[in-house]
């Protein structure tokens, strides 16, 4: 039975999954949940989803919510398969872990707000981002970048030497970020834009992101 995600090309959750289910190279279908009308708010995703979010994972009899324990699920299950994503090493995996907590409890919850106002009010609601909350939080941002800027001086990946969930974990929101005035606070910083170029410029971002959103 084909792999199943619930989702939309407009929530960087989603993404997320998409991501990482490119980088081990295995099929799926995406079931389109449109977002502007509330459809996650519907009961059909609700009985997939109880917090009535995105996305919605279906493996045969497995069905998973929340997207990084989607993906870390995918990574094992499927460890065979295309990218590693997470270390053989429990010692490295250790430092994997690490940095996927610092994407989750540091990085998104400001990306998040930046996004919401710099991109998603005008998507959703045809308005403006407010100019004080998107101060306040491009501040908040730099005070985080400078710690990423000091780990990516010394390591290649946030993880250590490869490639791993926990950059992956970063990619769909960076791209969002790249598309507004908050990539000049990523481009000020030489190690953590390399990162960023480096990321972007895989396979799996290339064929994930090409795909239209709209």
């Amino acid at each position: 039975m084909a792999i199943k995600v619930y989702g939309s090309m407009l929530s960087t959750a989603t993404l997320r999954v998409l991501l990482c289910l490119a980088e081990k190279d295995i099929d799926f279908e995406l079931i389109n949940v449109d977002l502007a009308s509330g459809e996650h708010k519907k009961p059909h995703i609700l009985a997939r989803n109880p917090f009535g979010q995105i996305p919605a994972f279906e493996d045969g009899d497995v069905k998973l919510f929340e997207s990084r324990a989607i993906s870390q699920y995918i990574s094992r299950t499927y460890a065979g398969k295309g990218t590693d994503l997470i270390n053989k090493d429990p010692k490295k995996a250790a430092v994997e872990s690490v940095w996927m907590e610092v994407e989750s409890l540091k990085f998104d919850p400001v990306t998040a707000k930046l996004a919401w106002e710099l991109c998603m009010k005008r998507f959703l609601f045809g308005k403006n981002g407010d100019e004080e909350v998107v101060n306040a939080e491009e501040k908040r941002l730099e005070s985080v970048l400078d710690v990423y800027e000091a780990r990516l001086s010394e390591s290649k990946y946030l993880g250590g030497d490869s490639f791993s969930l926990a950059d992956l974990h970063h990619a769909p929101m960076i791209k969002f970020m790249m598309e507004t005035r908050v990539k000049e606070v990523f481009d000020a910083r030489p190690y953590l834009s390399g990162w960023v170029a480096d990321i972007l410029s895989r396979p799996a971002c290339v064929k994930v992101f090409g795909v239209p959103a709209y």
